[in-house]
């Protein structure tokens, strides 16, 4: 997810990478070091680290078009980035496949990117019609097939689920009435069946499609499955003192991360005194939390870049204990 200023070189589409300053500042970049930008995009983050030390970059993105896009910032960073198709879930079987035992860094900036957002052909917005598409990949199946082949409850439970969305069994019973008549095969008549259901009046500043979008595109992308993927394969390939940093931009993933990290951090609640010795004792610290809780962007940022007001950022770093699945 990012806005724009100061675009990086490997595109035209002018967009800034959020909260890069405090991400920059979580990894420390060094001369000789090597790191891992799971989530490529427009290549913010990948430039602003190849920038700051004279290192090398591994970038990961699931979508053709970015790894496309890449080419310019290949020549620039000749011999220092390497960019791979692929999810961040896999990163290390990716980083082995390289050659790669690991990294002193890594840096993940969830949700979907704004150039995917921008582009209506994506299908991911509901302001600009488009193909019901949302696929952050070129594989699978799109929101549209998701819309109008999975059963009412179905529907129901993920907008419930992944969107937060109270009105849940009314939107879907509404997609499913909706269907029955003609295929939704776009963004703007799924966004406009929505708004029409939507009971209890709207705010300003939130449109009621919204909650709705988000849930469908997670459970299209697989996102919170892939968060947890990413952040095991995190713990297997960062080196000893190497750094995890990690953008969120709403609740369903920064809890994810949260509870990963207090889990893989020891900072789990103290049970009762009276256990046992064995089922009282912390796991093994597998990393150690620079800071607790999240930091956010500064004032200056989110009024330069609105988009980048729901993100948060945690850093965290690797111990030297095994990952907890081979211990």
């Amino acid at each position: 997810m990012n806005a724009a200023t100061n675009p990086p070189a490997n595109s035209g589409f002018g967009h800034e990478p959020v909260m890069i300053d405090e991400v920059l500042a979580a990894l420390q970049p060094r001369d000789g070091g090597s790191y891992v930008d799971g989530t490529f995009g427009a290549g913010g983050y990948t430039s602003a680290i190849l920038d700051a030390a004279d290192c090398r970059v591994w970038a990961i993105d699931r979508d053709p078009d970015a790894v496309a896009g890449a080419a310019e910032m290949i020549r620039k960073y000749a011999g220092r980035l390497t960019v791979i198709e692929g999810r961040f879930g896999d990163m290390a079987q990716i980083l082995a496949r390289q050659g790669i035992e690991a990294v002193d860094g890594i840096a993940l900036d969830l949700g979907v990117s704004s150039m995917q957002i921008d582009d209506p052909e994506r299908g991911f917005s509901f302001r600009n019609d488009g193909p019901l598409d949302m696929r952050q990949g070129r594989d699978g199946l799109s929101a549209s097939d998701l819309v109008n082949e999975a059963d009412e409850g179905i529907l129901a439970d993920i907008i419930f689920k992944y969107g937060e969305e109270r009105q849940a069994r009314r939107i879907a019973r509404a997609i499913v009435d909706a269907r029955a008549d003609a295929p939704i095969t776009r963004t703007g008549q799924l966004a406009d069946i929505v708004r029409n259901t939507y009971r209890g009046g709207r705010s300003s500043k939130t449109d009621p499609a919204t909650r709705t979008f988000q849930a469908i595109r997670i459970q299209v992308n697989e996102e919170l499955d892939e968060i947890e993927r990413g952040l095991n394969g995190a713990e297997i390939v960062l080196a000893p003192g190497g750094r995890l940093a990690v953008v969120s931009f709403h609740s369903l993933e920064d809890r994810i991360v949260k509870d990963f990290l207090r889990k893989h951090s020891g900072d789990v609640p103290t049970v009762s005194r009276h256990m046992p010795a064995a089922a009282s004792a912390s796991p093994t610290p597998r990393f150690r939390l620079i800071r607790r809780g999240t930091q956010k962007p500064s004032d200056a940022e989110t009024r330069r870049n609105p988009r980048s007001r729901s993100a948060r950022l945690r850093v965290a770093e690797r111990t030297s204990a095994p990952p907890m699945q081979e211990d």
